[in-house]
């Protein structure tokens, strides 16, 4: 087991950046991949990036590809998700997940990430 706390979220105006991070429990020996998700009212969850802990691989999906950048240090077993040139669409709440095999069975609780003037 595995436990995710995230933490970074808040305010921004448009164009501003936040960096949100998630901290593990333990370390991510097991994990096959960490990713970020949000869900934005009234939206699916969406994945919107990923990194493998033992390659450190990304993806990305397209609406933030040159704008977030995921990281993560195993060292301080956090993950990272770099923010910028944030936009309004953006706001949602971001969850920190992590599998093991296909199935994302580690979640944090999420943090409020709100682009607004």
């Amino acid at each position: 087991q595995v436990q995710l706390v995230e933490s970074g979220g808040g305010l921004v105006q448009p164009g501003g950046s936040l960096r949100l991070s998630c901290a593990a429990s333990r370390s991510f020996f097991s994990i096959n991949v960490m990713g970020w998700y949000r869900q934005a009212p009234g939206k699916q969850r969406e994945l919107v990036a990923t990194i493998t802990p033992a390659g450190g691989s990304k993806t990305y999906v397209n609406s933030v590809k040159g704008r977030f950048t995921i990281s993560m240090d195993s060292a301080k077993k956090t993950v990272y998700l770099q923010m910028s040139s944030l936009r309004p669409e953006d706001t949602a709440v971001y969850f920190c997940a992590g599998r093991e095999t296909s199935v994302w069975n580690y979640w944090g609780q999420g943090t409020q990430v709100t682009v607004s003037s």
